[in-house]
């Protein structure tokens, strides 16, 4: 979801310079996502339907500028996996500059995911502007389009 999400501001936004994939820690490769995480972004005009899950790998973590994780959990496994990469890992929250975790929905109803929708734009609008912008304080609000562009991947 938050891959499709992140592409999805991108493209509003006008942004090319940045490169959005996605790998689970602990995925089931080439597994479609769940009915209710397609038909939570389909109500956003989102196709997941597409979608099959990777296995985080060490190369992606190491080929990755920055590396954004759900939750703490997942943010120390990716350290464990390639201590290199502390320093470019971060929880999607605390990227965004609010700090907290944002477990799976997995096995929740339509309304669970539709509300983590929402919860995962508002957390990748703050943390796409913060990439795009460099350096900038973490108190900044709004979904309009980032002032400054830069590359990457995420």
């Amino acid at each position: 979801m938050a891959e499709a999400l992140a592409r999805h501001l991108l493209r509003e936004w006008g942004e090319q310079g940045v490169e959005v994939s996605s790998a689970g820690v602990f995925a089931l490769p080439n597994a479609p996502a769940t009915e209710e995480a397609v038909q939570a972004l389909a109500e956003e005009g989102i196709d997941l339907s597409g979608h099959r899950a990777r296995l985080l790998t060490p190369e992606m973590v190491h080929e990755a500028d920055l590396v954004l994780t759900m939750t703490g959990g997942h943010k120390r496994y990716v350290q464990q996996l390639a201590p290199e990469a502390k320093g470019k890992t971060f929880t999607l929250a605390e990227y965004a500059g609010v700090g907290a975790d944002l477990p799976d929905p997995l096995g929740q109803p339509l309304a669970v995911y539709r509300r983590y929708a929402g919860e995962l734009r508002w957390l990748l609008v703050h943390a796409l502007r913060r990439l795009l912008a460099g350096p900038r304080s973490k108190d900044e609000g709004g979904g309009e389009k980032p002032e400054k562009e830069s590359g990457g991947s995420v």
